[in-house]
Order: C-alpha cells, then structure tokens, then sequence
C-alpha cells in the first residue's frame, strides 16, 4: 500500500488571516515526526471556489462549475484531511465551510482531523467541523490540536506575534497525537476503500 496522502486545508482566506503562521509550522513538524503519510498544503485562497450553487452535492448530481471541479479533484487526490480553522462567531469560516459543501464523493470514508486557533482554540468551530465531517460520511479522529488562550496571544499579530516555537511545548503533544489517530486512520480507511 502507498504511503497516504494527507491535505493540510486552510480554512480561512481573508487577507489579515493568522492561518499561514500556524499552517507553516504544522506542515514542517507533520514532515519531521512521520514518514507514514505524505503531506500537502492546500490553500483555500488558491481555489476561487463560488458560493455553492450547484443541483445538489456531487453524490447525486455531477457539478459544473468549473472551480468546484477543480476543488473535486483535489480532494480527490488525498486520504485524509487536516482542516486548520479559526473561529469566526462561533464557528468554522464561511471559506471552509463552503469548501466542504463544495465536495461530496471526494470525502468518504477518509479521515478528518482539526487544528484549531483563536482564544478558545476553536473549540466550537472544531466541533461543528466534526458534525459536518460526520454528514459527509468522514471519519473524525478524536484528538484536535489548539492554540488557544494567552499562547494564542504570544503568537498572533493581536498580541505579541512572536515565533511558533514559543509555544510549541505547549502544542506539541497535542499535534503528536493527532497525527497518530490520523495516522491510524488514514491507513485503516484507506485498506477498506482499496
């Protein structure tokens, strides 16, 4: 069986977003800490995705916008996902969850796990992407990572913007064990849909 192919989602495209800081980091200690899974970053600034307006999702009825192909697939190409979210209002952003609605088919049966940041980490955001990812017929792993509270605010441009490594002993763990849920998961899903 082939290595699977992990995307790192980013959730958020509004031009002052933090996402990029927390983005970059994750996808260089995801590298480092496991040569199970191959990991991409996919940028939802980079997709141009409309508002959903198709008939309906893809599981019944093929798409036809063009973007929303293209998101397709994409997602297609991967085994598993780690969507990093902020928090706006209490959820997950528009961006993301459009993108999500943007797809159907391309998610089944795969792994979803959530990187979350803002003062409470995401948290609610976080547990309305699990409700989502459940819809779509995903598999959400258990184990999140935050960034939340007074380390949100030594990272961010809202506070003192310093380097993630700043706050890493406090994330780390929390990193490692998502990774090994996905890991697992990524490899089971992806035996079972072979």
């Amino acid at each position: 069986m082939s290595t699977p192919k992990i995307a790192i989602v980013i959730g958020s495209t509004r031009n002052a977003r933090f996402a990029d800081k927390p983005a970059n980091w994750l996808i260089e200690k995801a590298r480092s800490l496991t040569d199970a899974l191959d990991f991409e970053l996919v940028d939802l600034r980079d997709y141009d995705l409309p508002l959903f307006n198709e008939a309906a999702s893809n599981l019944w009825v093929p798409s036809e916008d063009p973007r929303a192909l293209a998101w397709q697939r994409k997602m297609a190409e991967f085994d598993g996902y780690i969507f990093l979210t902020a928090e706006y209002n209490s959820s997950m952003p528009a961006s993301l969850k459009n993108a999500l609605d943007q797809a159907g088919r391309e998610w089944v049966r795969k792994p979803a796990a959530a990187f979350g940041y803002g003062s409470v980490g995401a948290a609610r955001a976080v547990e309305h992407l699990r409700a989502v990812a459940i819809n779509l017929q995903m598999v959400p792993v258990r184990t999140t990572a935050n960034i939340s509270g007074s380390d949100f605010f030594r990272v961010s441009p809202l506070g003192s913007n310093e380097e993630m490594s700043t706050i890493e002993a406090a994330i780390l763990p929390s990193v490692e064990a998502m990774l090994a849920d996905l890991e697992w998961w990524a490899k089971a899903t992806k035996a079972a849909r072979g």
